[in-house]
């Protein structure tokens, strides 16, 4: 057996779901789409600065970009219940590229304004309000049960090789050829995962019924915030978005301002978090059956927000780097498990839904967290308002562990309740 192989057979030890045909194809097609897909984040954020000087801005664009999720995601989650999967990701895949391509071009010929990036800001959200949950939804349609936590764990490493690769990239695209080439090299990167979504071969899981829109959503809401667990973690997935995971919005600032860095150090500050979050998931997927998601969710979530008060006490590039990398690995600790368990737990007529809630929670909610930091950046400056928010996630998180027992009790009766033990 040559190296080669070793590598691969260790791999799928590791991974037991890329033995599974059609998430290999999804897993390779979504690699690469997710690499343009963060060539065109730190782009835009990149451009917005030069364009205006503003952290202000720079926070606005992103969050009038997540806006729709806040809008739209639970009428997705709809959608997603009642169609094939499948056929809206290819809807969502072509979407994406004809506003990146969009995008690119006017940028290109020094067309671009502030108030265009913010409109196809918006008009992707539109679609990532679909597209996300949809996603989320699939991967248990690719897989079977025993499978499903080395795939999200997976499906969490691929977004995160991604961050690390993307970033890195960008940085010295943006210098070599402008952010206009890195928007038209995203739309050609959807073109690996129209691929996969064709060669994808999976039986449709559609569920049919007369409710009414409103009726659907009110009971994918009922549902979630019924379950005691699910409410929970989709609470603390909310909590970290708002007041955590909004510091990569404020990046660039950080790069130029506290770090006197370019486009380049931009793209190492990224990559650092997300090799960090890289991390994670060979951590997840390996003792992921070793310990209780406890364990993970509140060491991920204080590992995370202690990593980001020191980051914002140095004014080291190299020691920011090694602060990221470990903001990242609790960061995607944390969000892989609370993905896992809601995965776990959530019954396949209302997947759909309850996902789109919890893309809701981890992305609707991002427009208030970058509006926050970006408010607070402007009168505070950058390094009080991570500092503030971190502070926030971890006491969050500290509630949550001396209140367990409470919750355990809670979801014991909750089975009992509608017999489900």
């Amino acid at each position: 057996m040559d190296r080669n192989s070793r590598y691969l057979k260790r791999l799928f030890a590791v991974f037991p779901v890329l033995n599974n045909k059609n998430y290999r194809l999804y897993f390779l097609g979504q690699l690469v789409s997710l690499i343009g897909t963060w060539l065109q984040i730190v782009a835009q954020g990149w451009l917005v600065l030069q364009l205006t000087n503003s952290p202000f801005l720079v926070g606005l664009v992103a969050a009038i970009g997540s806006l729709p999720t806040l809008l739209f995601s639970l009428f997705g989650g709809v959608i997603i219940d009642r169609f094939p999967k499948k056929q809206i990701l290819m809807l969502t895949q072509i979407s994406s590229m004809t506003l990146a391509f969009i995008l690119g071009i006017l940028t290109v010929f020094d067309l671009i304004t502030v108030w265009q990036i913010g409109i196809l800001a918006f008009l992707l959200g539109v679609v990532n309000a679909l597209d996300i949950p949809t996603r989320q939804a699939f991967v248990p349609e690719m897989v079977i049960k025993n499978e499903l936590p080395s795939a999200i764990s997976l499906n969490a490493g691929t977004f995160n090789a991604a961050r690390v690769i993307g970033p890195g990239l960008a940085g010295f695209l943006i210098a070599i050829m402008g952010t206009g080439g890195a928007f038209i090299l995203n739309g050609i990167s959807y073109i690996a995962v129209i691929i996969a979504l064709i060669l994808i071969q999976v039986e449709d899981k559609v569920f049919k019924t007369d409710l009414h829109p409103l009726a659907a959503i009110k009971e994918g809401i009922s549902y979630s915030f019924t379950h005691p667990i699910i409410r929970t973690l989709l609470i603390f997935v909310g909590v970290v978005s708002v007041f955590g995971w909004s510091y990569t919005t404020i990046m660039p600032v950080i790069a130029q301002n506290t770090f006197h860095q370019g486009a380049t150090g931009l793209g190492y500050l990224y990559a650092a978090a997300g090799l960090g979050a890289l991390m994670a998931t060979f951590v997840v997927s390996i003792f992921a059956n070793k310990f209780s998601p406890l364990f993970f969710i509140i060491g991920g979530n204080s590992l995370f927000a202690m990593s980001l008060i020191l980051f914002t006490f140095t004014t080291n590039f190299n020691l920011a780097l090694i602060l990221l990398f470990f903001a990242g690995l609790g960061l995607l600790t944390e969000y892989a498990m609370m993905n896992t368990t809601v995965q776990h737990l959530v019954a396949d007529s209302v997947r759909g839904r309850v996902m789109s809630i919890y893309v809701l929670m981890f992305l609707g909610l991002s427009p208030l967290g970058n509006f926050e930091i970006g408010y607070l950046s402007e009168k505070f400056g950058t390094e009080i308002a991570i500092r503030i928010g971190a502070i926030i996630v971890f006491l969050f998180g500290t509630l949550v562990f001396f209140y367990r027992k409470r919750i355990s009790t809670q979801y014991a009766e909750y089975n009992q309740k509608n017999h489900l033990i």
